[in-house]
């Protein structure tokens, strides 16, 4: 088993940035990749940004340019800093791992609301 724990997010006006990190801890040595989805109001599941122990990083077009995620593999860590943000990037951001099994494990959600 993996857990996840989240900080970061709140509120922020269009255009300005904010900064996720997740502590993964547990079963550390299974995790094959970390990332981010997240729950807006047009998306119930969306991948954001994902990171695979070698480094291949996969974003939505919608946050290509804006977003970068990053990845702190002996301190258990994944972070998205996020740039440029949009009304429409309002939502609940979680952090996500998935083993070689591609069993995955999420934390608990942290809320980003991007005000007009």
């Amino acid at each position: 088993q993996v857990q996840l724990v989240e900080s970061g997010g709140g509120v922020v006006q269009a255009g300005g940035s904010l900064s996720l990190s997740c502590v993964a801890s547990g079963n550390i040595g299974s995790i094959a990749g970390m990332g981010w989805y997240r729950r807006t109001t047009e998306h119930q599941r969306e991948l954001t940004a994902t990171m695979t122990n070698d480094g291949v990083t996969n974003y939505v077009d919608s946050v290509k340019g804006r977003f970068t995620i990053s990845r702190d593999n002996a301190q258990n860590t994944v972070s998205l800093q996020m740039d440029d943000l949009k009304p429409e990037d309002t939502g609940v951001y979680f952090c996500t791992a998935w083993n070689s099994d591609y069993d995955g494990y999420w934390g608990q959600g942290t809320r980003v609301t991007v005000s007009s």
